[in-house]
C-alpha cells in the first residue's frame, strides 16, 4: 500500500508561484507513473500533469503548459508541481495520484490507483 500526502499549496496573488510537493509513504514507489489532478468548486476533476516514474516523460493539460513544470526525485519518493504565474483560474484543490501499471494514457483518473487527501491553492486577482 501506497499513501501520498500533498504539501505546499495555499494564497498567493495571481502572477505568483507556488510548489506543491507529493510525498510517497508506505514502501517505495515503484509504479509506472505519478500525475497531478485539480478540482475546483462546482467542477469535475481535470487532469493537470503527469510523469512516468522510471523514465521521466512528462505530458501537461493545454492550460498550464509553459507556466507548470512537474518534476520527481526517485530516491526521496516525492513529486513535484512548480507553479508559475498562476492565474485565478488555478484556483482549486490539487491532488496527486500514483499508477502502479501502464495505461493508454495519463491523463484520467481511472488509471491512478492511489490518491493524496488534497491541498487548496488559491489564487486571488
Amino acid at each position: 500500500q501506497v499513501q501520498l500526502v500533498e504539501s505546499g499549496g495555499g494564497l498567493v496573488q495571481a502572477g505568483g508561484s507556488l510548489r506543491l510537493s507529493c510525498a510517497a509513504s508506505g514502501r517505495t514507489f515503484s509504479g509506472h507513473a505519478m500525475g497531478w489532478f485539480r478540482q475546483a468548486p462546482e467542477k469535475e476533476r481535470e487532469f493537470v500533469a503527469a510523469i512516468i516514474w522510471s523514465g521521466g516523460g512528462t505530458t501537461y493539460v493545454d492550460s498550464v503548459k509553459g507556466r507548470f513544470t512537474i518534476s520527481k526525485n526517485n530516491v526521496a519518493n516525492t513529486m513535484y508541481l512548480q507553479m508559475n504565474s498562476l492565474k485565478p483560474d488555478d484556483t482549486a484543490v490539487y491532488y496527486c495520484a500514483a499508477a502502479a501499471r501502464w495505461g493508454p494514457t495519463l491523463r484520467t483518473g481511472a488509471l491512478y490507483d492511489y490518491w493524496g487527501q488534497g491541498t487548496q491553492v488559491t489564487v486571488s486577482s
